[in-house]
Protein backbone atom coordinates (compact mmCIF):
# COMPACT_ATOMS: atom_id res chain seq x y z
CA UNK A 1 0.00 0.00 0.00
CA UNK A 2 1.57 2.92 -1.18
CA UNK A 3 1.18 6.53 1.06
CA UNK A 4 -0.45 9.33 -0.37
CA UNK A 5 1.11 12.31 -1.23
CA UNK A 6 0.37 14.93 0.93
CA UNK A 7 1.46 18.81 -0.19
CA UNK A 8 3.12 20.38 2.38
CA UNK A 9 1.04 23.45 1.74
CA UNK A 10 -2.29 21.89 2.60
CA UNK A 11 -1.02 21.10 5.83
CA UNK A 12 0.56 23.92 6.75
CA UNK A 13 -2.96 25.77 5.57
CA UNK A 14 -5.34 23.51 7.51
CA UNK A 15 -3.48 24.31 10.71
CA UNK A 16 -3.53 27.95 10.40
CA UNK A 17 -6.83 27.97 9.58
CA UNK A 18 -7.54 25.38 12.15
CA UNK A 19 -5.59 27.52 14.88
CA UNK A 20 -6.61 31.07 13.79
CA UNK A 21 -10.33 29.19 14.57
CA UNK A 22 -9.23 27.73 17.89
CA UNK A 23 -7.75 31.21 19.14
CA UNK A 24 -11.35 33.42 18.78
CA UNK A 25 -12.64 32.63 22.34
CA UNK A 26 -10.52 31.22 24.79
CA UNK A 27 -6.90 30.53 24.82
CA UNK A 28 -3.50 32.57 25.96
CA UNK A 29 -1.42 34.37 23.65
CA UNK A 30 1.36 31.33 24.43
CA UNK A 31 -0.56 29.16 22.67
CA UNK A 32 -0.95 31.59 19.42
CA UNK A 33 2.57 32.40 19.68
CA UNK A 34 3.61 28.77 19.53
CA UNK A 35 1.07 27.36 16.94
CA UNK A 36 2.16 30.42 14.77
CA UNK A 37 6.21 30.13 15.34
CA UNK A 38 5.45 26.47 14.49
CA UNK A 39 3.66 27.86 10.93
CA UNK A 40 6.00 30.39 9.93
CA UNK A 41 8.77 27.23 10.28
CA UNK A 42 6.63 25.22 7.80
CA UNK A 43 6.37 28.19 5.71
CA UNK A 44 10.35 28.63 5.47
CA UNK A 45 10.07 24.50 4.27
CA UNK A 46 7.49 25.58 1.39
CA UNK A 47 10.04 28.24 0.87
CA UNK A 48 13.18 26.17 0.13
CA UNK A 49 11.54 22.64 -1.51
CA UNK A 50 15.30 21.16 -1.03
CA UNK A 51 15.93 22.13 2.72
CA UNK A 52 16.36 19.10 4.96
CA UNK A 53 16.74 21.32 8.21
CA UNK A 54 13.71 23.51 7.14
CA UNK A 55 11.04 20.19 7.34
CA UNK A 56 12.75 18.55 10.11
CA UNK A 57 12.51 21.85 12.55
CA UNK A 58 8.76 22.17 11.69
CA UNK A 59 8.36 18.41 12.39
CA UNK A 60 9.83 18.87 15.70
CA UNK A 61 7.90 21.66 16.48
CA UNK A 62 4.77 19.91 15.02
CA UNK A 63 5.52 17.40 17.78
CA UNK A 64 6.17 19.78 20.85
CA UNK A 65 3.19 21.71 19.96
CA UNK A 66 1.52 18.69 20.71
CA UNK A 67 2.41 18.70 23.85
CA UNK A 68 1.87 22.56 25.02
CA UNK A 69 -1.59 21.90 23.33
CA UNK A 70 -2.70 19.30 25.77
CA UNK A 71 -1.21 21.12 28.77
CA UNK A 72 -2.91 24.75 27.45
CA UNK A 73 -6.33 22.29 26.96
CA UNK A 74 -5.88 21.31 30.74
CA UNK A 75 -4.84 24.31 32.20
CA UNK A 76 -7.17 26.96 30.06
CA UNK A 77 -10.27 24.96 29.68
CA UNK A 78 -13.06 26.32 31.25
CA UNK A 79 -16.72 27.24 29.97
CA UNK A 80 -17.76 30.70 28.30
CA UNK A 81 -19.50 33.03 31.01
CA UNK A 82 -22.18 34.54 29.16
CA UNK A 83 -24.88 32.65 27.39
CA UNK A 84 -24.52 34.02 23.92
CA UNK A 85 -20.87 33.11 23.94
CA UNK A 86 -21.31 29.45 24.60
CA UNK A 87 -21.68 28.91 21.10
CA UNK A 88 -18.09 30.55 20.00
CA UNK A 89 -16.38 28.83 22.73
CA UNK A 90 -17.60 25.48 21.92
CA UNK A 91 -16.75 25.82 18.22
CA UNK A 92 -13.40 27.09 19.34
CA UNK A 93 -12.62 24.35 21.82
CA UNK A 94 -13.53 22.05 18.76
CA UNK A 95 -11.45 23.50 16.22
CA UNK A 96 -8.56 23.83 18.64
CA UNK A 97 -9.05 20.10 19.84
CA UNK A 98 -9.49 19.26 15.80
CA UNK A 99 -6.16 20.68 15.04
CA UNK A 100 -4.86 18.64 17.81
CA UNK A 101 -5.96 15.15 16.37
CA UNK A 102 -4.55 16.06 13.21
CA UNK A 103 -0.81 16.71 14.75
CA UNK A 104 0.03 12.95 14.30
CA UNK A 105 -1.32 12.45 11.09
CA UNK A 106 0.61 15.69 10.03
CA UNK A 107 3.30 14.79 11.29
CA UNK A 108 3.24 11.24 9.42
CA UNK A 109 3.58 13.23 6.32
CA UNK A 110 5.74 16.09 7.11
CA UNK A 111 8.33 12.75 8.10
CA UNK A 112 7.27 10.81 4.80
CA UNK A 113 8.86 14.61 3.54
CA UNK A 114 11.76 14.65 5.21
CA UNK A 115 12.92 11.41 4.03
CA UNK A 116 12.09 12.38 0.46
CA UNK A 117 14.31 15.19 0.93
CA UNK A 118 16.85 12.81 1.29
CA UNK A 119 16.40 12.89 5.42
CA UNK A 120 18.10 10.22 7.29
CA UNK A 121 15.87 7.61 8.87
CA UNK A 122 17.37 7.87 12.17
CA UNK A 123 16.73 11.73 13.76
CA UNK A 124 20.25 12.87 13.76
CA UNK A 125 20.55 15.60 16.44
CA UNK A 126 24.24 16.65 16.11
CA UNK A 127 25.35 14.76 19.16
CA UNK A 128 28.87 12.83 18.78
CA UNK A 129 28.70 9.60 18.31
CA UNK A 130 31.32 6.55 19.58
CA UNK A 131 32.50 4.50 16.37
CA UNK A 132 34.31 1.79 15.62
CA UNK A 133 35.35 2.26 12.18
CA UNK A 134 39.10 3.59 11.86
CA UNK A 135 38.56 3.49 7.87
CA UNK A 136 38.46 7.18 8.08
CA UNK A 137 41.06 8.08 9.58
CA UNK A 138 44.31 9.44 8.25
CA UNK A 139 47.82 8.05 9.79
CA UNK A 140 50.18 11.02 11.56
CA UNK A 141 53.04 8.92 11.25
CA UNK A 142 55.74 10.84 9.73
CA UNK A 143 56.02 9.31 5.97
CA UNK A 144 60.28 9.54 6.06
CA UNK A 145 61.99 6.64 4.81
CA UNK A 146 64.09 6.50 7.86
CA UNK A 147 62.34 4.93 11.18
CA UNK A 148 65.37 4.71 12.82
CA UNK A 149 65.64 8.13 13.72
CA UNK A 150 62.30 9.90 14.27
CA UNK A 151 63.29 12.75 15.70
CA UNK A 152 65.79 13.69 12.63
CA UNK A 153 68.54 14.25 15.19
CA UNK A 154 72.53 13.97 13.88
CA UNK A 155 73.94 10.61 15.90
CA UNK A 156 77.10 12.02 17.08
CA UNK A 157 75.85 15.97 17.99
CA UNK A 158 75.10 17.04 21.46
CA UNK A 159 72.60 18.76 21.97
CA UNK A 160 72.60 22.41 21.70
CA UNK A 161 72.11 24.11 25.35
CA UNK A 162 68.49 24.94 26.49
CA UNK A 163 66.76 28.36 26.97
CA UNK A 164 63.84 28.98 29.14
Amino acid sequence: MEIPAINLKAIVLVHWLLTIWGCMAWLPPSFTWGNFSVLAVGVWAIAQRDSVDAVLMFLIGMAVTMLTDIIHFGIFYQLGDLQNERDVFRFSVGMAILSLLLKPVSCFFVYQMYRERGGDYNLNFGFPSVSRNREAYQSIDPQEPNPANPFNQAQDSKPGPRSY
